[in-house]
């Protein structure tokens, strides 16, 4: 998506399996990089697998390590940014989308 850097996502449990109501993804950000800055409508429940980094949303910076869990809460807009050395990984819950969606984080 435009805005992303280094970011990468795989689908762990989605429509491929017949989740119906959640999905799994699975994000690695390489250092440096970053999802887009957007927004939506759904939350997200993250839990941070590897590295650190740096979530940005419009209630300012919140640094994160490994072992975190992040709540995204719906139509807040934000942004992970690895500012690490080594790659972040993250597994990231979202409800399943009722359309085709293409959100990434």
């Amino acid at each position: 998506m435009p805005g992303a850097k280094g970011a990468r996502i795989r689908v762990l449990i989605g429509p491929e399996d017949g989740a119906s109501n959640f999905h799994m993804r699975h994000f690695e950000v390489d250092p440096g990089g970053c999802t887009p800055h957007h927004q939506h409508d759904n939350e997200h429940e993250c839990l941070v697998l590897k590295g650190s980094g740096v979530i940005k949303s419009a209630e300012g910076d919140r640094s994160f390590k490994e072992g975190d869990v992040i709540f995204v809460p719906p139509n807040e807009t934000h942004q992970f940014c690895n500012t690490g050395d080594g790659s972040c990984e993250f597994l990231c819950l979202i409800p399943a989308p009722q359309q085709s969606c293409e959100c990434p984080g």
